[in-house]
């Protein structure tokens, strides 16, 4: 399988860019909420960007005023699950590092970067899981 290792200096140069693009929006949040699987170490990095104490990890309801934060936006089923969880859909903001190019994008997210290619993006939190399965 294709695939595209992202470094730590990436993933911080990222958390900035995206950090910056959601300070520039007409509100702010009072938690992040996030899954455990992709979101939970971009969550934390983002919290300490924007100054938000509470993180929420695999919530069942979700407030629409809680950033949502997730590593990447890929096939939109991480999308899909969370948006029928939010209390108020069109003023839930959906967070991600990276946006996979090519792929019809809702208007709830905002992203640091669009993916080169379809090639898998492995972050360093993912590394091992990805080496165990190829």
């Amino acid at each position: 399988m294709n695939s595209q290792e992202i470094d730590w200096n990436e993933i911080e140069s990222l958390v900035f860019i995206l950090s910056k693009k959601l300070k520039k929006l007409p509100r702010t949040f009072s938690s992040i909420t996030t899954i455990s699987r992709g979101g939970l170490i971009p969550a934390r990095l983002i919290a300490d960007q924007l100054d938000i104490k509470k993180i929420y990890v695999d919530k069942r309801k979700i407030s629409s005023d809680s950033l949502f934060v997730d590593d990447i936006f890929d096939s939109g089923k991480t999308f899909e699950k969370i948006i029928s969880s939010v209390d108020n859909p069109s003023n839930f903001v959906f967070a991600t590092l990276f946006a996979r190019r090519g792929k019809k994008y809702p208007l709830q997210l905002v992203y640091a970067k669009k993916t080169l290619n379809q090639t898998y993006v492995v972050f360093p939190w993912d590394k091992i899981e990805f080496l165990k399965n190829n």
